[in-house]
């Protein structure tokens, strides 16, 4: 662990390649390690999981070619995380390749964790699981802990949607951790970005009919290469109830379990909601980064050695 990350010499060179899900940004930063000598860190909020190979399309051991993957199973499909996690092993992964003298190649569809990284976003309060399961409990009526919280912080509570239950989830784990109400919090824990000097950014342009054709076949492999098992396995092991398997691809076919579609109806749901995804990912990274270099995979990875 690293005590005062403001002392690190001989920094390392990093960058950070983004792109939506199935666009190829793993083999694109295995490529460019292997050819800058460096080590890749995912952020991908389904790669930390354990046991979730399939249906998060994680490089399996031959696919990364050797190169040292950090941020890829850590975690059991049962624990919960944040972005405090991702915060913690960047920094960690970052003192690493400054010893090694490594490029730091920061990859990932998760773009929400990297632009809270760049930007600071304020430490939350660490989620055990006795605090998970009261909050699973409590945010099985939403519009009611929303009422409670408005009427003791209207303050924070003002600038929430009542049906944004992401935001009003969080606002209640930080109540429920530390007994003071989200506005008084956020004052005393103002936002600290936690990447560390410059991290020029690299997004993949896919045309939209080519990136649907990839999805297809992704998704065709990954029902081929065990799919259903693997959720059968998850469902026994860990129940339905963890928040990882409402994830697309596992919640499609807990649908074809239950009966409600068939096996062509369920893989063309995940199609669906996966393209659906991945139009999201590229205007989240349209519209929330800066100074970004949009290219195609080929052009991308040109540019990157160029500047390299």
């Amino acid at each position: 662990m690293i005590t005062d990350m403001n002392n690190l010499t001989n920094k390392p060179k990093q960058l950070a390649i983004i792109g939506s899900t199935a666009s190829g940004k793993s083999a694109l930063a295995v490529d460019i390690a292997k050819r800058l000598d460096g080590v890749i860190l995912s952020l991908d909020s389904l790669a930390l999981y354990k046991e979730i190979d399939i249906v998060s399309a994680k490089p399996t051991l031959n696919e990364r070619e050797g190169v040292i993957h950090y941020g890829i199973d850590l975690i059991s499909a049962d624990e919960p995380f944040d972005v405090t996690l991702f915060m913690k092993l960047y920094q960690e992964v970052y003192a690493q390749a400054t010893k090694e003298n490594k490029m730091l190649i920061v990859v990932g569809g998760s773009s929400f964790y990297l632009k809270s990284m760049i930007d600071g976003i304020s430490l939350l309060p660490r989620r055990n699981k006795a605090l998970q399961q009261e909050l699973s409990c409590q945010m099985l009526y939403p519009q009611e802990v929303y009422k409670r919280l408005f009427a003791l912080d209207e303050a924070y509570m003002s600038s929430i949607k009542s049906n944004d239950t992401y935001r009003i989830e969080k606002a209640l784990s930080i109540y429920l951790a530390t007994d003071t109400i989200p506005s008084v919090y956020f004052k005393a824990n103002p936002p600290k970005p936690t990447i560390i000097g410059d991290m020029p950014l690299y997004a993949i342009e896919t045309p939209r009919d080519i990136l649907r054709q990839r999805i297809i076949k992704r998704t065709h492999s990954m029902v081929e290469s065990g799919l259903i098992d693997e959720v059968a396995r998850l469902e026994y092991k860990y129940t339905r109830q963890p928040n990882a398997m409402k994830s697309i691809g596992i919640k499609e076919t807990l649908e074809y379990f239950d009966g409600r579609v068939d096996k062509t109806r369920f893989i063309e749901k995940i199609i669906t909601n996966t393209a659906r995804l991945a139009k999201r990912q590229n205007t989240f990274n349209k519209s929330q980064f800066k100074n970004v270099v949009f290219l195609g995979l080929e052009e991308l990875k040109e540019k990157i050695l160029n500047d390299y």
